[in-house]
């Protein structure tokens, strides 16, 4: 998996980019609000994410990590593809689709083109209580939520690859990643799980 790129935006358009990585060009998906973030940078850090299918292989770009955290959450619900969560990055913003989901606003949700009624509920359906935890998470912990949901899911795959039950991974998880300061790292969350086991 590519985290991210760094290195400097050779093409620039508002649905892709194309970033030049020591010499080699990084086609790259991007929201609008992506876009705008860049569109007046000669060099970016741009936060990614691989999406696999049978007949392509295509990078999508973020302007941060939180970004890419709710992309990665709209993608799980069926019905809602890669290029429909870009539309809704692109139709607002992050905090402004949080809260469309949090406060289980259909109308608001169906503004974005290619969303009707049915695909507006389910993903206030499958995500309300996941973005409602998260906003929870953001007021009340030293580390941000964007983070925190980056550490607990890399988290959860090494310890499952480990041979641990994914339910007793993620119940260590949740309790080291509440007690956890802003610096605390990957290998530390697995090494303290790992002790707690």
């Amino acid at each position: 998996m590519i985290g991210y790129l760094k290195g400097e935006i050779a093409y620039v358009d508002p649905t892709h980019f194309i970033i030049d990585v020591n010499g080699v060009g990084y086609e790259v998906k991007i929201s609008l609000n992506t876009y705008i973030r860049f569109k007046d940078h000669k060099h970016c850090k741009i936060y990614t994410y691989l999406y696999i299918k049978e007949d392509a292989h295509i990078l999508y770009g973020f302007y941060d990590q939180h970004e890419k955290w709710l992309f990665s959450l709209l993608i799980t619900v069926s019905g809602v593809g890669p290029s429909t969560a870009i539309m809704m990055l692109s139709s607002m913003n992050v905090s402004e689709i949080q809260d469309a989901i949090a406060m289980e606003d259909v109308g608001l949700i169906k503004t974005v083109k290619g969303i009707g009624s049915k695909t507006a509920e389910r993903v206030i359906l499958e995500l309300k209580d996941k973005i409602k935890k998260g906003i929870a998470v953001e007021k009340t912990s030293d580390v941000p939520v964007n983070q925190m949901n980056l550490l607990k899911n890399e988290a959860r795959t090494a310890l499952v690859t480990l041979g641990f039950q994914k339910s007793m991974g993620e119940k260590s998880i949740h309790s080291i990643l509440k007690n956890a300061n802003k610096d605390i790292t990957l290998e530390e969350v697995i090494k303290l799980a790992l002790k707690s086991s």
